[in-house]
């Protein structure tokens, strides 16, 4: 996909977000195997997403009380990503548990 057109497809996710709501995101770390106590910290933490582009780059800020994370990719793009507990990751699929955090744009 030319870079121009992989641009106008992100351009509805530029921005900052903050999240509204979440749905199984205790079960879906717990399945990821984060302990009790990080898991109950984390379902209490209300974080704002910023997503911006560089050139061909993705570039996501996570900030919270807890963390602030960021992770840089090319979409389509496999790549690693350190989690907000420090662990390596390539990707977030877990066993058929799904969580839903909904964002709103600020």
């Amino acid at each position: 996909v030319p870079l121009l057109l992989r641009r106008l497809m992100m351009e509805p996710f530029l921005g900052t977000w903050k999240l509204v709501s979440s749905e199984n995101f205790e079960d879906y770390m717990k399945e990821l195997g984060v302990d009790a106590a990080a898991r109950h910290a984390a379902s209490l933490v209300k974080p704002s997403v910023s997503i911006g582009v560089n050139g061909e780059m993705v570039n996501i800020r996570t900030e919270s009380s807890f963390t602030n994370t960021d992770v840089s990719f090319k979409l389509g793009e496999e790549f690693d990503e350190t989690t907000a507990d420090n662990r390596k990751v390539k990707e977030c699929a877990m066993n058929n548990i799904v969580s839903t955090r909904t964002y709103e744009k600020v």
